[in-house]
């Protein structure tokens, strides 16, 4: 077994201690968020902290960092309650990163990158061009922590947009299929691969492949 190395890391260069605690927990989802202000400007940024809270009713979360700075994807969700999830590919990964950029309150990354705007019938937010899988979501709450002056929004998944080949019998959506990327630390993109999947786990019962 190797070693592992043992880090104070209080003392660590910003940057460094920075690169990492993001890079230390694992993989994360990388997504791209795209709203709309009350003005009708569109806007598109990257985030790795949208997760899954329940199925019923359909509920996911996403971190907004320190309001210290104007937060257009949060001002935009207040304001209209609905916005874009959209899964981030290996052909986008270049424009979706450079989204993060500290651009001026107001700019449209959708104007500053390759990335396009798409829209569906019925819904005025747009949704990422060439995403495999889309959520459309609705605000609907918020709570503050106040260890990191963070803000973790609850939305609900209103509607669900995906490539039918992705889709098994049961429901389940197989990313991997549609390249989809996933964010080791900061700046790392990664293209997972599935590698199995197990039916439900029962106690004293052998872990039984759906796959094998």
């Amino acid at each position: 077994m190797k070693q592992l190395s043992k880090l104070d890391f209080s003392n660590m260069e910003k940057v460094e201690r920075l690169n990492l605690i993001n890079s230390c927990t694992g993989y994360k989802s990388a997504n791209l968020i795209a709203t709309k202000s009350i003005h009708g400007k569109s806007n598109i940024a990257i985030f790795s902290s949208v997760t899954h809270l329940g199925s019923s009713p359909a509920l996911i979360s996403f971190i907004v960092r320190p309001l210290t700075v104007p937060r257009d994807t949060y001002q935009n969700i207040k304001d209209n309650q609905y916005f874009t999830v959209n899964h981030i590919t290996e052909s986008m990964i270049a424009d979706a990163h450079h989204t993060s950029a500290n651009y001026e309150n107001g700019v449209s990354e959708f104007e500053k990158t390759n990335l396009e705007e798409e829209y569906k019938k019925g819904i005025k937010i747009p949704f990422a061009k060439g995403s495999p899988v889309q959520l459309y979501c609705k605000y609907v709450n918020e709570y503050y922590i106040k260890e990191n002056d963070t803000i973790q929004v609850i939305a609900s998944i209103e509607n669900l947009f995906f490539e039918e080949n992705l889709r098994h019998d049961d429901g389940w959506l197989q990313i991997d299929k549609g390249n989809v990327v996933a964010l080791n630390g900061l700046d790392g993109y990664c293209l997972p691969k599935l590698i199995d999947r197990f039916e439900y786990a029962r106690k004293d019962t052998p872990t039984k492949s759906f796959l094998k």
